[in-house]
């Protein structure tokens, strides 16, 4: 005899096979996307799962997995994914690997649930009901329409909705370019690397058995826009501060394989106002890819609406206020992981991509920090791989530092520069404060909603 759960998921699929309706609308099988997708179709939910390309993504974004992102995989029981896919472990409990591949892992996963379909097709807009207030489905380019109660919005960062519904744009002040070695020696395994030329910020890191990932940060500033600006960029100002070994490989990559970018966006967290509608991933939130943080605000963020979309707790997506008050607590519950992640990625990219005297004294006690050992490393290890997420502890160790760097510049000045001194160290502090307070702030604008 058939349980009551397995009826209602028989009834959802029966259902989303014969007509484009469902519980549930994903737009985007990212990373979020085709998690959610997964998770609430194991919850009986019906989801149309909708992507505008099915074939394997080839990007250099999503291939940072920090070891507080592994962790949500291994929660939503999605963590077979980073099986078979060739990836690199990373100190930490970190991975590292090839964007597509983990992606598509994802999605054949979504697939293999029997109430999800999932379909190719470019959404172009929402549908909203003018008599409720509220989206009810999506149309796509070729006219087709697509309802559902819920619509979670998961398009990545050029996403088509959040103009009109979040009304907020992000801004890039660079961009990373990039480039895949085939065999690089790496200085140190299984660790990503940062090296700071003096004329750029790179970061290298293995991505495979063979493969290594290289991104070189291009300022706007700088005014550098196309490949061939870029390669004079890097051959002229970058590969002479480089090590011989990565100069080299730098240069044989350069000579066979083209040249990728990304922006590096950043896009201060918004909550969702509208109801039926759920704005989520790089649509909603985007931090400085530095630190590799966004699969695992994606996977986190996941984990909180597997709880509060549960059918324990929310029954029945038609329940309009219901869901909008979980989206609420949502927006709460994503907040203190989150924003740590988002500040910390802004104020080192800050910090280590500023050239003036007050940033080169602040990247002097920075280093100086982490070279104390103890608890002035694990703190900072802990915030960057998203295990520790209390802002508080973010503050401490920021000042901390600022504190460290100002009495590093008085020990190696003269004494008779003292007036100049006490000017100096008051303005290494307030660089400290204009890098921090600003993104604090950020994450505190829609602190009523």
């Amino acid at each position: 005899m058939e349980t009551c759960e397995e009826q209602i998921l028989q009834s959802n699929t029966s259902a989303i096979e014969l007509r484009n309706e469902a519980d549930v609308i994903i737009v985007g099988a990212g990373v979020f996307g085709s998690a959610m997708a997964t998770t609430l179709a194991r919850q009986s939910r019906s989801v149309l799962l909708l992507e505008r390309d099915l074939a394997e993504p080839n990007r250099i974004v999503g291939e940072l997995m920090q070891p507080g992102g592994v962790e949500a995989p291994e929660t939503l029981d999605l963590d077979s994914c980073l099986d078979g896919i060739d990836a690199i472990p990373v100190r930490g409990e970190g991975r590292s690997f090839h964007h597509g591949r983990f992606i598509q892992n994802l999605k054949a996963v979504a697939r293999a649930q029997p109430n999800i379909r999932l379909i190719e097709t470019e959404v172009s807009e929402a549908i909203y009901d003018d008599t409720n207030l509220q989206v009810v489905g999506v149309r796509d380019k070729r006219k087709g329409s697509y309802f559902a109660p819920l619509t979670i919005v998961a398009d990545g960062f050029n996403s088509r909705f959040r103009k009109r519904y979040l009304n907020l744009k992000p801004t890039c002040a660079s961009s990373f370019w990039a480039l895949e070695l085939k065999d690089s020696p790496l200085q140190y395994p299984e660790h990503g690397h940062v090296f700071l030329t003096g004329s750029s910020l790179i970061l290298s890191y293995q991505i495979g058995t063979h493969e290594t990932r290289v991104l070189i940060d291009v300022p706007q500033s700088l005014n550098i826009r196309t490949p061939s600006q870029v390669k004079a960029q890097i051959q002229n100002n970058v590969l002479p501060t480089l090590p011989l070994d990565l100069r080299e490989s730098i240069q044989k990559a350069l000579a066979e394989t083209g040249l990728k970018s990304m922006p590096s966006s950043f896009l201060p967290t918004s909550s969702n106002r509208v109801p039926g509608l759920l704005i989520v991933g790089d649509a909603m939130n985007m931090r400085h890819p530095l630190t590799g943080g966004g699969m695992m605000v994606a996977l986190n963020d996941a984990c909180h609406l597997r709880s509060l979309l549960s059918p324990f707790i929310t029954p029945n997506f038609g329940d309009t206020k219901l869901v909008s008050k979980q989206v609420r607590r949502f927006h709460w519950q994503r907040k203190r992981s989150a924003s740590v992640v988002n500040v910390l990625a802004g104020a080192l990219y800050a910090l280590f991509a500023a050239e003036d005297i007050y940033f080169v004294a602040l990247q002097r006690g920075c280093f100086e920090y982490f070279l104390q050992g103890g608890a002035c490393t694990d703190g900072p290890a802990g915030l960057l791989a998203g295990l520790i997420k209390n802002p508080f502890v973010l503050f401490s160790h920021f000042f901390s530092v600022a504190w460290l760097s100002i009495r590093l510049h008085l020990s190696l000045q003269p004494a008779h520069r003292l007036p100049y001194l006490l000017f100096e160290c008051g303005m290494i502090w307030l660089t400290a404060c204009t890098v921090l307070f600003p993104l604090l702030a950020s994450e505190m604008r829609d602190l009523w909603y």
